[in-house]
């Protein structure tokens, strides 16, 4: 909004007054971030607003004003703090920030260990031991090693952020019976729902990219 920039400053002042130094996270980057070239459309973003949005170089004057305050303040090294970027999409990001990171660090997908190891979590978050006082445990019914060894292997390709929705949706369809129960058959089915609706997000994302390449061809004819 119009205070970005004046918050922005405020922000670096206070880094400032650290006096071992501090690490600045800036998560979602790309979303503040993202190139003042309004031609950079070749990832699809959350929506189709977002692709279109870019295309048709649409940045505000306020948002493009906080860039460049970012950009002024980042501009040189600095023993005082540290900038950490993530972002899904850092093809996105504008050149001039691009030149200010030093080191890139990719998070793959998790592999077999870690989905393993997360499904187990997100299972004694959500269902053994659910937040909340007043939040009802999960009775799950013949669900054990041999089953949740099956689910690791059907969520190859879920990241982290997929596997916790994933135990919110068995959380939810236990709470819609009698008892708060999971049994074994909702416990697969849900994991094939949570399946084809990823399949149906990628397939209209891919869909938005050739709608982005497509306006860009457009405006570049």
């Amino acid at each position: 909004g119009r205070d970005a920039v004046t918050e922005l400053h405020k922000l670096f002042e206070w880094a400032k007054t650290s006096r071992r130094g501090l690490l600045l996270f800036v998560d979602e980057a790309d979303a503040f971030l993202q190139s003042r070239d309004g031609g950079k459309a070749g990832n699809a973003g959350g929506d189709g607003n977002a692709v279109v949005s870019r295309v048709n170089n649409t940045m505000s004057e306020d948002q493009r004003n906080a860039l460049n305050a970012f950009l002024y303040r980042t501009g040189t090294e600095s023993d005082q703090f540290m900038m950490v970027y993530a972002s899904n999409q850092p093809s996105q990001f504008d050149e001039a920030i691009l030149d200010r990171i030093d080191e890139m660090v990719e998070f793959d997908l998790p592999g077999t260990h870690e989905r393993k190891k997360m499904i187990a979590m997100f299972i004694d978050k959500y269902l053994l031991h659910p937040p909340g006082r007043w939040t009802k445990k999960v009775q799950t019914v013949d669900i054990g090693e041999e089953e949740i060894d099956r689910v690791v292997k059907m969520t190859e390709g879920f990241s982290g952020r997929a596997i916790a929705k994933l135990a919110i949706s068995w959380q939810a369809a236990a709470y819609g019976t009698d008892g708060a129960i999971l049994d074994q058959e909702t416990f697969f089915r849900t994991v094939e729902h949570q399946k084809r609706s990823m399949e149906t997000k990628d397939a209209w994302m891919h869909g938005a990219k050739q709608q982005a390449d497509v306006l860009t061809t457009d405006r570049s004819s």
